[in-house]
Parts: C-alpha cells; sequence; structure tokens
C-alpha cells in the first residue's frame, strides 16, 4: 500500500486503525473483542496428569470428528500431548472462571485439589466441565510460537442443560 493511499484511510468514530507492522498489544486488544468459550486441555503421559487453559480451540471437521487446539510451543502440555499422542478438552460451564484461572497459573500438580475422573482414553476429564471431548492426536502443525493440534473425537460427553462461560476483553462473562 502507498502512502498516500494510507494516508487517505478513515475509520468510523470509536475504531482505531493500524496498518502495517501489528505490535502484540494491539493484536491482543483486537483478538480479546471475539468472545469465546473456555477450555482447559488435558493429559496423562507416564502417569503424570497436566492441563491448561486455553483459548484457542475450535471443530474443524464433522466427518470425522476433529478439533483443534493451539498451544504454546513452551507450555508443558505440548510436549506431553507430542508424546501421549491424545489429550481431552474440557469445556467450562458458568461457574468455571476459578477452574479456568487454576488452570492458567504455573501452580505445580494442578490436579490435586480439581474433581476429576479418567476418561475412555485414560486422559484426566473435569468433573466441572459441562462438555469433554477425548481426542487421538493425528496431525501437528507449526503456528508461529505455538502449534496447532488436531485431534480426532474418539469419545465425548455433555450437560445438554449446561451455559457456558465466556472470555472476552480479557474477562470472564456469563450468558444473558
Amino acid at each position: 500500500m502507498t502512502q498516500t493511499v494510507l494516508d487517505q484511510l478513515t475509520c468510523p468514530k470509536g475504531f482505531a486503525a493500524q496498518v502495517g507492522p501489528i505490535d502484540p498489544a494491539t493484536f491482543r486488544r483486537v483478538l480479546g473483542t471475539f468472545a469465546s468459550g473456555v477450555t482447559v486441555v488435558t493429559v496423562e503421559y507416564e502417569g503424570v496428569y497436566h492441563g491448561s487453559t486455553v483459548a484457542s480451540f475450535c471443530s474443524l471437521s464433522l466427518h470425522p470428528p476433529l478439533v483443534l487446539v493451539c498451544l504454546d510451543q513452551n507450555a508443558t502440555n505440548h510436549a506431553l500431548i507430542e508424546q501421549a499422542g491424545r489429550f481431552a478438552v474440557n469445556i467450562l460451564g458458568q461457574d468455571g472462571e476459578a477452574l479456568s484461572r487454576h488452570f492458567a497459573s504455573r501452580q505445580p500438580d494442578k490436579f490435586a485439589t480439581v474433581p476429576f475422573w479418567l476418561g475412555q482414553t485414560g486422559v484426566p476429564l473435569l468433573e466441572a466441565a459441562i462438555a469433554t471431548l477425548e481426542c487421538r492426536l493425528v496431525s501437528q502443525f507449526p503456528g508461529g510460537d505455538h502449534s496447532i493440534f488436531v485431534g480426532e473425537v474418539l469419545a465425548t460427553t455433555v450437560q445438554d442443560d449446561a451455559a457456558p462461560v465466556l472470555y472476552f476483553r480479557s474477562g470472564y462473562h456469563q450468558l444473558g
């Protein structure tokens, strides 16, 4: 884009525009306007359970049933999922803020005080989750400082009457 064109760009009142290299703070602010559900991705490897709050989760395919999660390459879960070849996505309900913060912390042994059971694939599933997806890792792709993990869904649980917690502009919210 030429400077002349850039000089002619206008935004509606209340909007801010940035063209060119996008700084991380601006990028986070823009992405924060996308409300999303909150998940905790869990894994078991050699008898050790681990979990972390993950914002980047979505469905990928119905046939076969595939989901994707994006994890920081430096996250403990990243290496454990690679090694275990399986993981679970736990979708949190409207009372899930404390659990989300718990699994976002660097606290060791996050499962010591959290009720869970082992799913059909041996991964920990959170009792407080309103839905779970047990997955087999089928693909992994680089994505900047993260990796994109694609999982084939092997088993699910769901509470049909439960409402989710939402994350929007760096805060937790409820529907309604």
